[in-house]
């Protein structure tokens, strides 16, 4: 839905009615136009007809699971989602993040977090919708805004993480990306996050697009300090 004054439209998913009655009113004065569903079956139809720019979504609701349905918007359409949640085990966390959402909050929070979370979320996701024009190096090929990648002709099948890792290091081709960089633009900081992680999703990556991950030509590790990829000489 296009807000004629150019507000964030958010959907609001909470079984809880007071809960979201409260979020949906500071949500309100804090210049977002907001939309709301207690439960998955009824944000299943009005995100197809308010189409927001924003999904807030608790993870346990009385129909489904809240990740199985971030699972469903990310797979449907490019909508970021931001998990919320009573639950903080670090488990429960991953798996937001790691099924598609763009970040995760647990409750109890302060409304000033949360908005900066969601503007942060807004502005990472409006600038990897600029950033659309197709990148070439060597026989990769990367479609930004298809989310698609070839080698030599060929579908490369990269996770999110693996497709928001190579864009990354692709934005600045030739420059060392620091672990720390890739933490905060991919998992944004999270402190739970181990960084084997992190050298997993790389290690993923490299057998994917390189000849010989072994000897990589592309994507390069700068020990001690972060990443770096190379186009072919």
């Amino acid at each position: 839905m296009v807000d004629p004054e150019g507000r964030i439209v958010v959907l609001v998913v909470e079984d809880d009615e007071s809960y979201r009655e409260a979020l949906s009113r500071g949500l309100t004065l804090e210049g977002f136009v907001t939309v709301d569903a207690p439960d998955i079956t009824s944000a299943r139809e009005k995100l197809r007809a308010t189409k927001p720019d924003l999904v807030l979504l608790d993870v346990m609701l009385p129909d489904g699971s809240g990740v199985d349905f971030c699972q469903e918007i990310r797979r449907d359409s490019g909508t970021p989602v931001i998990m919320v949640s009573a639950k903080s085990e670090e488990l429960d966390i991953v798996l937001g993040l790691e099924f598609g959402a763009a970040d995760y909050v647990t409750k109890p929070y302060r409304l000033r977090e949360l908005v900066a979370r969601m503007r942060a979320v807004m502005r990472r996701h409006q600038a990897s919708t600029i950033n659309s024009e197709i990148i070439s190096i060597g026989d990769i090929v990367i479609d930004p805004s298809r989310r698609e990648v070839t080698k030599a002709g060929t579908t490369v099948d990269l996770s999110r993480k693996e497709f928001e890792l190579l864009a990354l290091f692709t934005s600045r081709l030739g420059h060392v990306v620091t672990r720390e960089e890739c933490i905060d633009a991919l998992w944004w900081g999270q402190d739970l996050l181990d960084t084997r992680t992190l050298d997993t999703h790389v290690k993923r990556l490299r057998a994917k697009i390189e000849d010989d991950p072994a000897a990589p030509r592309h994507l390069i590790t700068i020990r001690g300090v972060g990443f770096r990829f190379d186009s072919p000489a």
